[in-house]
């Protein structure tokens, strides 16, 4: 992150400076305590089977400059370290980073669906980064915690950030897509990935195209065109919409061709076409490199740009990678086992 001082972590997140140093400054916050370095910022989150306010004078011992903590923490630490104070310590810090992205000269592709949101990630950081810096979601922070992770990695260097936004309850989509504020968004596919919470395929509809009402007028919503929702998304949305698939749409994928160690097709657009290859097999990847293109596309790239980023997109481990032991092949792909 952009180095900020104590001051401005309590006039971003909402809270009060209790004790410490306000001008000093900080270059990295972190949740986990047993990683904190020395000037980093801790912020102290309660959950169901942990506190980390139980750690906060652990975090002073390590040289931390200071924590967030929410009001019923009591604890000594030296006065020098900082103590910012907030009703709830995991709002301070999802409005530090709402705030933090709002100061950041960047434009944002946020990405949401029941499946392939990794795989459309990697690809898309790929495409945009032959143009633009890019920074993305790093594994799977994708939630109410991750999320401000992400975006607080996140610096004035960047020009684009390629994030996911996760869900399993009802109500989790419209806030996190609130707190990333995206100049465009991906909506990958509706599927039954946490049905069991969700209750049906259109309730699931409902809150990924959350995602698709937080993009503004001038931005781009990009929905899979072999998905029956995504008009009903796509009627939700304020924004340009851009239909991508392997059997219609504005930007689809012709003459496709499958091996083991990949696919490639031919990305058609209205009259233009261009030649394109997968570094993985799988035609549910043609699709998740189709969504990418139309990313690469709404920001300015031309076929040609973006069909060379999914050529040399780095995927996430244990995404189809094909490992070969003893002459015998194997196709890893437990990345969410």
């Amino acid at each position: 992150m952009n180095p900020v001082s104590i001051l401005q972590i309590v006039d971003l997140s909402g809270a009060k400076l209790e004790q410490g140093d306000g001008k000093k400054a900080v270059e990295r916050i972190s949740t986990d305590s047993r990683t904190i370095k020395k000037d980093e910022l801790f912020v102290a989150l309660r959950g169901e089977n942990f506190d980390g306010h139980k750690f906060v004078g652990a975090t002073a011992k390590a040289g931390a400059a200071g924590a967030i903590v929410d009001l019923k923490w009591k604890g000594k630490v030296p006065k020098k370290f900082a103590i910012i104070r907030a009703q709830d310590s995991l709002l301070a810090y999802q409005n530090l980073a709402a705030n933090y992205r709002k100061s950041l000269p960047i434009k944002v592709l946020a990405i949401t669906g029941s499946n392939g949101k990794t795989s459309t990630k990697d690809f898309g950081a790929s495409v945009l980064g032959r143009k633009f810096r890019v920074t993305k979601t790093q594994g799977n922070f994708n939630n109410h915690v991750g999320l401000p992770r992400t975006i607080l990695e996140a610096t004035a260097r960047d020009e684009v950030a390629v994030w996911e936004i996760g869900m399993n309850h009802p109500g989790e989509v419209a806030p996190l897509a609130k707190i990333a504020a995206p100049d465009a968004a991906i909506v990958t596919n509706i599927g039954i990935a946490h049905i069991e919470f969700m209750g049906t395929l259109e309730a699931i509809a409902k809150e990924k195209g959350a995602l698709a009402e937080a993009v503004g007028a001038e931005g781009t919503v990009i929905l899979n065109a072999d998905d029956p929702f995504s008009k009903g998304i796509a009627g939700r949305s304020h924004a340009r919409v851009i239909f991508a698939g392997t059997k219609d749409g504005t930007i689809r994928a012709i003459d496709i061709q499958q091996s083991a160690d990949g696919s490639e097709f031919t990305i058609l657009e209205g009259a233009h076409q261009c030649r394109a290859q997968l570094p993985v097999p799988g035609l549910h990847m043609v699709q998740n490199a189709l969504l990418a293109v139309a990313a690469g596309r709404a920001f300015g790239l031309s076929l040609e740009e973006a069909a060379a980023g999914l050529a040399s997109a780095p995927l996430t481990k244990a995404r189809l990678q094909i490992k070969e032991i003893n002459g015998v092949q194997f196709l890893d792909d437990s990345y969410n086992a």
